[in-house]
């Protein structure tokens, strides 16, 4: 299970990148393994296993021997007057434990350390897939930068064209102060796409606390939308996922502590056996008892009734948590194939047709044929455009990031570059 669950690790990766080149410099590959190997929480999980390993050390230990001894007769009245008819015993003593305790104690306290992995793993995914999130935010503020810096050239351009259409008397002064004004907030979009950067980069390295963060991030395209396989290939994927692998485990625990819980049914027995001095003989003799607990199976029986529904919760829980799991991936791949969708149709047909548009408009402007505002409204238009088939690329990859946390598979290409990360 721990190789299995070591490989899901690769659900956090969704763009390939090449090697960084410089220390300073780091992908996204990069960022994943200084989370693994720093963050906190997963350090946690270390101290933890100890604490469960020396819990398990506990439990398989059997009962120990007492040793005792005791004294009769002293000081008494009469003939056992003084000390010299007290009686010594020297005695061993422990406990048989019958109905399998030590086996179900084991058994109990391995099930916890292997529902650990589990849960390690469950966070490390978690965690993974926000590195993956916090990196597309990179990303995103890049191409908003580049989309600004794109509207922000035409502005310029149009404002040169405005400034010699006035010094011409073709064009009123009305129309250069709006393409400045227009010029002016291309330029607050460009700012504020650079401040968006600095802050995901910022919230990207807190999660392995650097809080002044001196890399440079090699970024990735997020409108490259890989395939992803259908619905009901991705729903056989879900049952080996660490947010339902932990079924298995607590289901074990569950097993084991109802097996502990009948094992109370059966009695222990107390022996004891030893040697006593006989002072008014002189002589030595054996002694040996045990006691038998009455009424076990009947004190027993509410501990099972527990360990039983408990048993039962935990398979309605786990049908819920299926149910629950299947309806994020459906609704997940969803969103991710209608957004695939609509990129694609808006990078082959509607970008096209609008740049061509506002370079026609451009043209016609400088000949007079068109008002500015015809030509300023197609460029807002074509600015619009890029943003909304980034904001649906945006939406697309955070799909595909839960997708990949939900089924633990990497649908793009330099995914196998997280299976050499260690966990």
């Amino acid at each position: 299970m721990h190789t299995r669950l070591t490989a899901l690790a690769v659900c956090a990766v969704l763009f390939a990148a090449p090697a960084a080149r410089a220390a300073d410099r780091l992908t996204l590959d990069d960022a994943i393994a200084r989370v693994a190997s720093n963050h906190p929480e997963l350090r946690l999980f270390e101290v933890r296993g100890e604490a469960l390993t020396a819990e398990r050390e506990l439990a398989v230990q059997r009962p120990a021997l007492v040793a005792g001894a005791g004294i009769e007769n002293a000081p008494g009245t009469g003939d056992y007057r003084g000390v010299k008819a007290a009686e010594v015993s020297l005695t061993l003593a422990s406990v048989l434990e019958r109905g399998g305790k030590l086996d179900a104690r084991r058994t109990l306290a391995q099930g916890r350390i292997d529902q650990l992995a589990v849960e390690r793993e469950t966070r490390r995914l978690d965690l993974l897939a926000e590195v993956a999130r916090r990196h597309l935010a990179i990303s995103a503020a890049l191409q908003r930068q580049d989309i600004a810096a794109t509207d922000v050239q035409q502005r310029q351009r149009t404002l040169a064209a405005a400034r010699a259409r006035l010094q011409a008397g073709a064009s009123p002064e009305s129309v250069v102060l709006t393409a400045a004004a227009n010029l002016a907030r291309s330029e607050l979009a460009q700012a504020r796409a650079q401040q968006q950067w600095q802050v995901a980069r910022q919230q990207l390295a807190a999660l392995w606390g650097e809080r002044n963060p001196d890399f440079e991030i090699i970024a990735s395209d997020p409108l490259q939308l890989p395939a992803v396989p259908d619905s009901l290939a991705l729903a056989r994927l879900l049952d080996a996922t660490p947010e339902l692998a932990r079924f298995a485990d607590q289901r074990r625990i569950g097993e084991a502590r109802l097996q502990l819980a009948r094992s109370t049914a059966t009695p222990d027995i107390e022996w004891h056996a030893g040697v006593r001095r006989l002072e008014a003989s002189n002589d030595v003799a054996l002694i040996a008892g045990f006691s038998l607990p009455l009424g076990s199976r009947r004190r027993a029986e509410p501990a099972i009734r527990a360990a039983s529904a408990e048993l039962a919760q935990l398979t309605i829980e786990r049908e819920a948590a299926g149910l629950s799991l299947y309806a994020t991936l459906s609704e997940a791949h969803g969103r991710y194939g209608l957004a695939q969708l609509e990129v694609a149709r808006l990078r082959e047909e509607v970008l096209p047709t609008l740049q061509r548009a506002e370079a026609a408009a451009e043209r016609a402007y400088r000949a007079g044929a068109v008002s500015y505002l015809e030509w300023a409204q197609l460029q807002s238009e074509l600015t619009a455009t890029r943003a909304q088939q980034l904001e649906v690329a945006i939406d697309a990859q955070r799909a595909l990031i839960e997708i990949q946390r939900l089924t633990g598979q990497p649908f793009v290409a330099g995914g196998a570059a997280m299976q050499g990360i260690a966990p």
